[in-house]
């Protein structure tokens, strides 16, 4: 357990370092918050910082810190080095700029952001991009718990209604009507809170329940530092893309914009945007170690890992965890922590998407029939592909993530050179995921992969040839506004 006690110590090492390094080079000031300057009493509300925390963290946080972290686990303990350095130079960065673009901007949406600097080509591409991210979010995150939750209530005996996941499909969809167009202030405001403690305790169990049991034994980094995935998936980039949210995640750039809308000073940016992605790398280390340690390790390989993810799928693995490392009240508590999670991000994705839309056509929304116009199209379309299978809807969510991530952090570079800021610092991340989601759309079955069959060394070579493209056009762009 040496590696995951390491990467948690740089995890946290990182908030107090590189996230104060960011954060200088932002520059917060005590300029007027959109919060205070347009307070309507629905969208833009004054919030306390340690309410904005967990917010944040239960908007952001959800399936991917979780499910991704397992499902990265196929490939060892290689994969908690890129939780963790992914965190503090990507993930992290990418989240604070979305933030703090957004309440630069009157907390427009991120769409309206990058079309700010990117252009009114990139704007429309965003509007559209930003949509389907967001419905294909609020199906997983709805398909998901409702998985979680038949399993528990069929552990527990219940009725046959409560075994059955339509009805908690249904049960779900119906909360994220209600949560879309309200007062954040009245469901997201009063109860995430205790959510978000929900989550950091399930959190903590699991990691307890991992450190204090001999029976399981993590491997160590050093011991185990190559591909151990049963089935020799490459590493670079489909773990990348696998880990989605526990490292960075371009969702979090929808959902940022939420809580721009409701800070009261732009200091409270590092805490609340950087801190909350630290928090759910850490959440992401806990569950990717934890798989790593309780399923069976064969000639080198994650086999047993492999085994049950191919057998009960991601929520049965959950459920495995939880009742193998806290037992029966421990797992109820867990669950609900898991279901918590993913159904808190996916009500604030269908939130964001109705913003983008009210955004993108000037629809204001201070009138609940004019939300009402937007949010239920919304609602019925992820109702329908909440009937497709989750895997395969999770690897199109997986790609458009990471892209959009790739887009907000051009955005971010952009923004700082027109500030007369380093933008290096959001610049080389920007290449290094531009050249994951070119790898990625070139190599995965769902994408090129399948149609073409390109061998892999073509992969990484268009993969690193685009990273170079991206760069040189964006170093292009910064001469070319230099000399206007």
């Amino acid at each position: 357990m040496i590696t995951f006690f390491v990467c948690l110590a740089i995890l946290i090492g990182g908030y107090f370092t590189y996230g104060k390094v960011v954060e200088n080079t932002f520059g917060p000031d005590d300029r007027e918050t959109p919060a205070v300057s347009m307070n309507d009493g629905v969208d833009y509300v004054v919030l306390p910082q340690w309410k904005l925390f967990l917010i944040q963290l239960l908007n952001i946080a959800g399936l991917g810190p979780i499910f991704g972290a397992v499902g990265g686990a196929l490939w060892g303990p290689v994969v908690l080095l890129w939780i963790t350095f992914g965190t503090i130079f990507a993930g992290a960065v990418h989240d604070f700029f979305s933030g703090m673009m957004s309440e630069r901007n009157k907390g427009a949406s991120i769409s309206e952001v990058v079309g700010k600097y990117l252009g009114p080509l990139m704007l429309v591409i965003m509007r559209v991009f930003a949509v389907v991210l967001l419905v294909l979010v609020g199906t997983v995150f709805a398909t998901g718990p409702a998985g979680l939750l038949t399993m528990l209530c069929k552990d527990g005996g219940l009725s046959d209604l409560f075994v059955n996941k339509s009805f908690w499909l249904a049960v779900i969809l119906l909360y994220y009507f209600i949560a879309t167009f309200i007062s954040i202030d009245k469901i997201i405001g009063q109860f995430y809170p205790l959510f978000g403690m929900c989550l950091i305790i399930m959190a903590v169990g699991v990691a307890a329940g991992i450190l204090t049991d001999s029976q399981y034994n993590m491997p160590e980094l050093w011991d185990n530092f190559q591909n151990m995935d049963p089935k020799g998936k490459p590493i670079w980039s489909l773990m990348f893309v696998t880990v989605a949210c526990g490292a960075i995640s371009g969702f979090h750039a929808t959902q940022s914009p939420l809580m721009a809308r409701c800070m009261k000073s732009e200091r409270q940016g590092h805490f609340v945007f950087y801190g909350a992605m630290v928090c759910e790398g850490i959440i992401a280390l806990v569950w990717a170690s934890a798989a790593c340690a309780i399923y069976a390790v064969a000639d080198g390989h994650m086999v047993g890992l492999g085994e049950k993810l191919a057998s009960i799928k991601p929520a049965g693995v959950v459920y495995e965890v939880c009742k193998s490392t806290m037992g029966g009240v421990g797992t109820v508590l867990a669950m609900l922590g898991v279901v918590a999670c993913p159904i808190t991000s996916g009500d604030t994705a269908f939130r964001s998407a109705r913003l983008t839309i009210a955004d993108w056509f000037n629809i204001p929304q201070a009138q609940i029939a004019k939300r009402l116009v937007i949010a239920v199209p919304l609602l019925l379309i992820g109702a329908g592909l909440s009937q497709i299978d989750f895997n395969i809807v999770w690897r199109y969510f997986s790609w458009t993530n990471q892209t959009l991530a790739m887009i907000v952090l051009w955005t971010a570079s952009m923004y700082l050179f027109l500030d007369k800021k380093n933008y290096w610092i959001t610049a080389v991340p920007a290449t290094f995921m531009s050249a994951v989601s070119a790898t990625y759309f070139c190599m995965a079955p769902e994408c090129l992969g399948k149609v073409v069959g390109m061998p892999l060394s073509v992969s990484y070579g268009i993969g690193i040839a685009v990273a170079v493209l991206f760069l040189a056009l964006f170093l292009m762009a910064t001469k070319k506004r230099a000399l206007a």
